[in-house]
C-alpha cells in the first residue's frame, strides 16, 4: 500500500468513526430537543413520573386558581388533552387564561405536572405550533388566528370580513 492510500484510508476510517458518533449523539438527543411537548404528546408518550419535561399548550379557561404563599394551579390544554399543573412561584405579567404557556418541571403520579418555571407568551399572537395543528385537526382553528391579523379579517380591511364561527 502506498503512502497516499494508506492516508486516504486513515482519513475515511476518521469520517466513519466521526459520523458515526455524530448519528448516535443525535439519535440519543432525539426526544431532548424539543422545545415543549403538547398534552397529547405526554399522555401518548406515557411519560414516567419524574420525567423532566417542558410542557407548552394554552391555559384553560376556568382553570386557574391562586392559593397562599404564590401557589398557582392551573390547567394546560392542546384543545384534545389537559393536564393540571401546579406551580409555587411569581408568575410572568402576561401569565393568564386562555393564553399560551410553556411549564418546565417534572411530571407527578397521576399525570399531573409539579412546575419549577413558568414562561408566558411574549406576543398576542402567538401560538404554539402543536396547539394550532391540534386546533386544526378538531376544526376549531380559524386560519388568520395567530398570524397578526384580527379573527376573520382579512388583508383587505373591514370590507372583506367574514363573520366569526
Amino acid at each position: 500500500m502506498t503512502r497516499k492510500q494508506r492516508r486516504l484510508t486513515m482519513i475515511g476510517a476518521g469520517l466513519a468513526v466521526l459520523a458515526l458518533a455524530v448519528g448516535l449523539v443525535l439519535n440519543a438527543l432525539r426526544d431532548s430537543i424539543v422545545f415543549f411537548n403538547s398534552p397529547s404528546d405526554v399522555i401518548e408518550k406515557q411519560m414516567a413520573a419524574g420525567t423532566r419535561i417542558r410542557l407548552g399548550g394554552m391555559v384553560k379557561d376556568g382553570s386557574l386558581v391562586r392559593g397562599d404563599n404564590l401557589q398557582i394551579r392551573f390547567v394546560v390544554t392542546d384543545g384534545a388533552n389537559d393536564i393540571p399543573v401546579s406551580y409555587q412561584g411569581i408568575v410572568p405579567d402576561l401569565f393568564r387564561e386562555g393564553q399560551g404557556v410553556v411549564a418546565e418541571g417534572r411530571i407527578e403520579p397521576g399525570h399531573t405536572f409539579k412546575a419549577d418555571s413558568i414562561l408566558a407568551k411574549h406576543d398576542e399572537n402567538y401560538m404554539p405550533r402543536e396547539v394550532a395543528d391540534a386546533l386544526k385537526k378538531q376544526g376549531r382553528w380559524q386560519e388568520n388566528e395567530g398570524k397578526g391579523e384580527k379573527v376573520g379579517e382579512k388583508a383587505g380591511g373591514a370590507a372583506n370580513a367574514e363573520p366569526r364561527k
